[in-house]
């Protein structure tokens, strides 16, 4: 389990200040929103704490049980699914599966079949990536996210491109998989993180 703290935390492009001055601890296996309009910076900050995107001023630092996290080493302890992260299409579904869970331990006793079961994609396991629908690939985004064994789950407006089934499937994901783990949600969408209890408003920490 994994404390993130930030510690004046900002991020401004040229001129433009994103967010500024976020002083804040997330505590382990807490679950957040970070909310705000279109384009105020919601995915930029969700970068910025998973070490993709570096602050303009300010620190962000992670902490387990055995002490303070190395920053280059956090990415071993989270996953990310985003619209902006693109899966690699030549892959196979079994094939990008097998190539995830070399580099993140899947969660302990389930198969890559109980997985495909799970994303109801088995009949699709040896189709290219790039011959599903935008739906069957979130799917797979956040099955990725979720199968994975790690501390923090991030979630970039994670039922985009889902039906009213998918969206139902999300959640009970989120029940069955994240209980215990921290989760960050970027959203607008109040059914994509009913399940929060925290938020962090990006409007308000704008730069007066």
């Amino acid at each position: 389990m994994i404390k993130i703290e930030l510690e004046g935390a900002s991020k401004r492009f040229q001129y433009e200040w994103i967010f500024n001055n976020i002083q804040l601890t997330i505590p382990a296996g807490s679950k957040w929103a970070i909310t705000g309009s279109n384009g105020s910076g919601k995915s930029t900050l969700i970068k910025a704490i998973a070490g993709i995107t570096p602050l303009s001023e300010g620190n962000i630092k992670y902490f387990s049980n055995l002490g303070e996290i190395d920053s280059d080493q956090i990415f071993d302890h989270l996953v990310i699914s985003a619209p902006y992260l693109e899966l690699p299409e030549e892959f196979t579904l079994i094939e990008l599966l097998k190539f995830h869970f070399k580099f993140k331990k899947p969660i302990e006793s389930i198969s890559i079949s109980n997985m495909l079961d799970i994303l109801y994609l088995k009949e699709h396991q040896h189709k290219p990536i790039s011959q599903f629908s935008s739906g069957m690939k979130q799917r797979l985004k956040l099955g990725l996210c979720f199968f994975s064994d790690v501390s923090i789950l991030m979630l970039d407006e994670p039922t985009s491109n889902l039906d009213k089934r998918g969206i139902v499937w999300y959640n009970e994901m989120v029940m069955q998989y994240g209980s215990r783990r921290t989760i960050l949600v970027c959203s607008n969408e109040p059914k994509e993180f009913e399940f929060c209890t925290n938020q962090i408003r990006i409007e308000d920490h704008k730069k007066k």
